[in-house]
């Protein structure tokens, strides 16, 4: 009976033993994450809300699908001041959006069904997860480059209109 314990314990030992020095030699693993390019699949004009001439134009991606709009511009470097991206929900509603793996400062523009912006929150904060809420219910929303509302001229008021690359 003692010996029977005692083998059990070496084996028990040796089990551990190996489980153990197996783990140490894994190997660290580097992940790299691929760089995400803009691909231009329409144009977005935005026109002054008093004279409806026009004041800029942007070229856009499209976010629509669930991981479009979960992701929007995360894990991209920059984006060039002619580029944004338009979000496109199915209905108007309240929405909040965070900045969280985005690593450049965005302008949100909050877009009512009617095409006019509704709301806006410039400069948003690189990597910061605090909500950025609408304020008001919405059915788009824009996303450019941080600073540009403000350079352009851009404001609550102005309306937008878009189309999709053919």
């Amino acid at each position: 009976m003692i010996k029977a314990l005692f083998k059990h314990r070496v084996l028990l030992v040796l089990i551990i033993a190996l489980t153990v020095l197996s783990c140490k030699e894994e190997k660290t693993k580097t992940i790299t994450t691929q760089s995400i390019g803009f691909t231009k699949e329409g144009d977005l004009s935005i026109f002054r809300k008093s004279t409806d001439s026009l004041r800029t134009t942007f070229n856009i991606e499209f976010a629509e699908t669930d991981y479009e709009t979960q992701t929007g511009l995360m894990y991209r470097k920059s984006m060039e001041e002619n580029q944004g991206m338009l979000f496109i929900f199915p209905f108007e509603s309240m929405h909040s959006f965070y900045m969280k793996n985005t690593e450049f400062p965005l302008d949100i523009l909050y877009i009512d069904e009617y095409l006019k912006i509704a709301s806006m929150q410039e400069n948003a904060e690189p990597l910061n997860e605090a909500g950025l809420s609408s304020k008001v219910p919405v059915k788009y929303v824009l996303e450019i480059n941080g600073g540009l509302a403000q350079s352009l001229g851009i404001a609550v008021g102005d309306s937008i209109n878009y189309r999709r690359n053919p």
